[in-house]
């Protein structure tokens, strides 16, 4: 499956997750829920943009969210 970067403007942070190219993630609830991290303080219904990325396919052990390397749906930082 390829990866995509999301980019929040509401809270700043870029997420990084894979999913199949028939997706459609519109709010930062639904990136959370896909990328298995915590929404924090902003709200869910924020809307997130898909960022122009390279396209690189991932395997499911490989999950990356902010640039850190995640265990799936453990979340980032978890080993």
């Amino acid at each position: 499956m390829p990866t995509y970067d999301y980019h929040c403007p509401e809270n700043g942070r870029e997420v990084e997750v894979f999913h199949a190219m028939s997706v459609q993630i519109a709010t930062w609830g639904e990136l959370c829920d896909l990328a298995s991290i915590d929404v924090g303080q902003t709200a869910r219904e924020s809307p997130v943009q898909r960022q122009i990325g390279t396209g690189f396919a991932m395997t499911r052990n490989q999950v990356s969210c902010s640039g850190q390397k995640c265990c799936g749906s453990k979340g980032c930082g978890s080993s």
